[in-house]
């Protein structure tokens, strides 16, 4: 035994000296996007080795490593080239700015990713590019009307804001860097579908739940749009753009090394555009604005936005009314002015912050058509004035099979209305003051190689309503194979009710939270630039708000009493391989709902609601032309209609065909885009829903008049211009 021990006891005398000489390399950075946007998730490791990490949520990594000589440093994500570079290990701290490039076949459709397995809502959530939304035909150019061709939504063309799986428009909340719109969309009156505020090239990227989503977002019974504003502009570039519905826009983005500013100016007046295509309006749509949006980047990861928009608005129209031949005049003038700073920087021991605040200011003034011989009102003010903040922290270290997140966020709310008869008469002034503060905490874990799952809770006081909630929940996923994974989710979503019931209501001490609990099962599946989602659920609605009619104005007879419940399927299919350069996707969504709310008599199907709802969005690039083509075929089953005395009635089926096409092509050396677009192209007269006369007539029935466009279609032409005297006109790439 000493004869063994003895020539260990040397080898080991002599191994130390050559394991002290062999000093541990410290590999540290970040990796980014193109236009400076930190990308977690990706791996970074050295070649043939196991040493290496993965980024954080801000984009860092860190490793040591005792191997010596030259390596190859080695970055991988999915929908990014692999980079490779190589690197002297020699005991130093090595420090890397690393940047990734967009894969080319990723670029510019809409994905449903799956990518790293994970069960975060950007791996169950449908994601749009800034592109997707303006070469969507039928979209024009809109958010909303681009999401509007996903499943699970019910296309409402007399509003034009997104109504999911069987919510009104008001259950789906809009989220802007991660803090609420108050006011997302333009003031609309009711008949005439609304536009978002906010265009497209402001985002990065638009991810668009439909259910189960993060206990980070609060006051959304049905779905969430998480919308995300671009970084550091890539680069200087003056923009032009003349729309032929009466349209001029400019912008100018200046690009430096650490920080960029982003100004535009806008203005249309549709005036031109009536004279050619007869509108059922009183006066034609004008509108102007601007914005500016300055980003710096603070040390390695860290980044300051400030970004802040006005807009004004004015036109008339004539809404259906059983009452007036032609319509009821209604003059609307709004004025919105948004402002939004964001900050997010590392901290100490793994930690990270992500903080902000937001202020929105909303007026409208209503000028109502009266009849002088009836008193009636004819002019309404509304004004809604809030700043909210948040501040979320998260750890991405605290373990290797866990990471952790905890968030707060404010929210202070005005809101009035002023009402007027035709003389002057001035009505009682109805308002309501809202204070509500939230709390989160979130985890993902990782049970297994092929098991995770996201635990989180939310809760939230509210001083309007005097109440708290808490709202529990959960959602797994499991690995089936490489290319597939099944995942289910489940929680509770709590909302306090709209802006016009509290009006009246919010004196009444019995008012809830509105709720809605979501049961959620997943399957999908990418491969080979395919992708195949089918997701069933189930939503359980309690203590929506219900008054009686009677009694509009009363605070007692509002109650939280309202219940209902949404079910269905929903499928998804995509396809970008079959054939070359034509990007396809078919959407398809099933809805069988029920609910009692507001003034109605019994639980029924809501207007808003159609059983069925198809989508078919194809894009096709023809290089020799130097031209993207697209069409959208939407359908939608027959929607309820209720008079009176709440008997059911039927609209139509829902058509729609739409076209557009996007040339590209050099003016004065600046690569230019022409964009033709025509929505509706075969003239369907489509029916949204009716209007009811206050009383039955002779044959005890109620006269009624459709909602439908104010124009069979709508038709434009817009000319964009990029001034770029860096980056020559590339016209063999579709358009972005």
């Amino acid at each position: 035994m000493k004869r063994l021990l003895l020539p260990l006891l040397l080898l080991l005398l002599t191994a130390l000296p050559l394991l002290a000489q062999t000093p541990a390399t410290t590999l540290s950075g970040t990796v980014r996007d193109a236009a400076g946007q930190p990308l977690p998730g990706a791996n970074v490791f050295l070649k043939s080795t196991f040493d290496g990490a993965s980024t954080d949520s801000v984009g860092r990594f860190r490793f040591t490593t005792r191997q010596t000589g030259t390596l190859s440093l080695v970055v991988t994500l999915l929908s990014y080239q692999l980079q490779e570079q190589p690197v002297v290990l020699d005991g130093t701290v090595k420090h890397f700015a690393i940047t990734l490039k967009a894969a080319r076949n990723e670029l510019g459709s809409v994905v449903i990713t799956a990518g790293a397995f994970e069960a975060s809502d950007e791996k169950r959530a449908t994601v749009l590019t800034s592109r997707d939304v303006v070469t969507t035909a039928g979209a024009l150019a809109d958010v909303a009307g681009a999401l509007n061709t996903l499943p699970g939504i019910t296309r409402n063309g007399e509003e034009g804001k997104l109504f999911v799986r069987g919510g009104a428009a008001g259950e789906t909340k809009q989220y802007l860097d991660g803090l609420p719109l108050q006011s997302p969309y333009n003031a609309s009156v009711s008949g005439v579908p609304a536009r978002g505020r906010f265009t497209p090239d402001l985002f990065k990227g638009t991810v668009f739940s439909t259910g189960g989503y993060s206990a980070e977002y609060g006051q959304a019974l049905s779905a969430a749009v998480i919308l995300n504003s671009v970084d550091l502009e890539p680069e200087t570039q003056t923009g032009i753009s003349l729309l032929s519905l009466g349209q001029v826009s400019l912008s100018q983005r200046q690009r430096w090394e650490r920080s960029s500013v982003a100004v535009t100016g806008n203005y249309m007046n549709m005036k031109p555009y009536f004279g050619l295509v007869p509108q059922r309006l009183l006066t034609a749509y004008e509108s102007g604005g601007g914005s500016v949006a300055f980003r710096q980047r603070t040390g390695d990861v860290g980044m300051l936005k400030v970004y802040g928009a006005f807009t004004g608005q004015h036109s008339g129209v004539r809404t259906p009314d059983v009452e007036w031949q032609n319509g009821r005049p209604v003059d609307l003038r709004n004025t919105n002015g948004y402002l939004n700073a964001s900050f997010r920087s590392t901290l100490r021991r793994g930690w990270s912050v992500q903080t902000g605040v937001a202020a929105t200011r909303d007026e409208q003034k209503l000028h109502l058509g009266v009849r002088t011989a009836e008193p009636d009102v004819a002019q309404v003010h509304e004004l809604e004035q809030s700043v909210a903040g948040r501040v979320v922290l998260t750890n991405d270290s605290v373990s290797a099979y866990w990471n952790l997140k905890v968030g707060a966020e404010g929210l202070q709310q005005r809101f009035l209305q002023d009402a007027y008869y035709q003389d002057d008469t001035k009505l009682p002034t109805r308002a309501f003051d809202e204070q509500r503060a939230a709390g989160f905490a979130e985890a993902n874990i990782s049970f297994t190689n092929q098991l995770v799952a996201r635990v989180g809770g939310r809760t939230e006081y509210s001083r309007v309503l005097g109440r708290w909630n808490a709202a529990p929940r959960v959602a797994l996923a499991y690995q089936t194979d490489e290319y597939s994974q099944l995942s289910a989710a489940w929680g509770d979503f709590y909302q306090t009710p709209a802006n016009d019931l509290l009006l009246s209501a919010h004196r009444n001490p019995d008012l809830r939270f509105e709720r809605a609990t979501h049961y959620l099962l997943t399957y999908q599946r990418i491969h080979d630039d395919r992708t195949l989602r089918a997701e069933a659920y189930y939503k359980n609605y309690a203590h929506l708000l219900h008054y009686d009619a009677a009694r509009l104005y009363q605070p007692t007879a509002y109650q939280s009493t309202g219940t209902g419940y949404a079910r269905g399927l929903d499928l998804f299919w995509r396809d970008r391989k079959t054939v070359k350069n034509l990007d396809y996707w078919v959407s398809y969504g099933l809805l069988d709902t029920r609910r009692q709310q507001r003034a109605d008599a019994s639980v029924a199907m809501p207007t808003f609601a159609s059983r069925h709802n198809l989508s078919v969005v194809s894009k096709y690039w023809v290089q020799k032309m130097h031209t993207l083509f697209g069409a959208t075929y939407s359908y939608g089953s027959p929607r309820a209609s209720y008079d009176p005395s709440f008997q059911q009635f039927h609209t139509p089926s829902y058509h729609d065909l739409s076209v557009n096409l996007s040339y590209v092509t050099t003016l004065w050396n600046n690569l230019t885009i022409v964009h033709v677009s025509c929505s509706n192209v075969l003239g369907r007269q489509n029916v949204f829903g009716y209007r009811y006369g206050a009383t039955p007539t002779a044959d005890l029935n109620y006269a009624r008049v459709a909602i439908t466009p104010s124009a069979p279609r709508m038709v434009f032409v817009v000319l964009m211009i990029s001034i770029n005297k860096k980056r020559p006109a590339d016209t063999n790439t579709a358009p972005e």
